[in-house]
């Protein structure tokens, strides 16, 4: 029997040692990259993340839910889809933003008439506004709530409502608390 000596063997373990050594840092490399590629995942979901929170509006739709039951329901409906008395809010709330909505909500007055003579002056103004407040003409269709606490308080909970209606995320029901 031949015998293998010593010395014949080390080209034979020094090549496996070198491929082991090899596929240890081709495993070392590929892990690096893998990690190196989920860091890179976590840092693109950050702004995904913070759009996804910016464009969701302030507010709690529950308590707005609440808000708007009690104040704004007996025009607009109990689902903001309108009645005789107010419009559909939906489509309107769809198409404006929050600031546009606590500006109307808090300070407008619809008075149904051209906006010069809505915004004429002295004694023809009195009485035009002795008319509306009398029910002989015209019809103010929305207050101004900016002196009623409960909804200026609660005025970015109402466009969070709102604006789920609108979006459809949130059905004509009581949402969750």
């Amino acid at each position: 029997m031949n015998k293998l000596s010593i010395p014949a063997l080390k080209p034979l373990v020094g090549h496996v040692a070198t491929r082991r050594r090899g596929l240890g840092l081709g495993v070392l490399l590929a892990s690096a990259l893998w990690l190196a590629g989920c860091a890179v995942q976590v840092q693109n979901r950050q702004p995904a993340q913070e759009l996804a929170r910016l464009a969701k509006p302030p507010g709690s739709v529950y308590t707005g839910w609440r808000v708007f039951q009690d104040r704004c329901a007996s025009c607009h409906g109990p689902a903001a889809t309108g009645t005789a008395r107010g419009p559909d809010l939906l489509p309107r709330v769809r198409e404006m933003g929050p600031r546009r909505f606590v500006g109307l909500v808090l300070q407008r007055y619809d008075w149904n008439l051209p906006p010069a003579q809505a915004r004429s002056e002295g004694a023809a103004r009195e009485a035009l506004v002795e008319e509306i407040v009398q029910r002989n003409a015209g019809a103010l269709t929305m207050p101004a709530w900016e002196g009623e606490p409960q909804v200026s308080a609660h005025i970015a909970d109402l466009y969070a409502y709102l604006s789920a209606r609108a979006e459809g995320t949130q059905g004509p029901g009581r949402p969750a608390p």
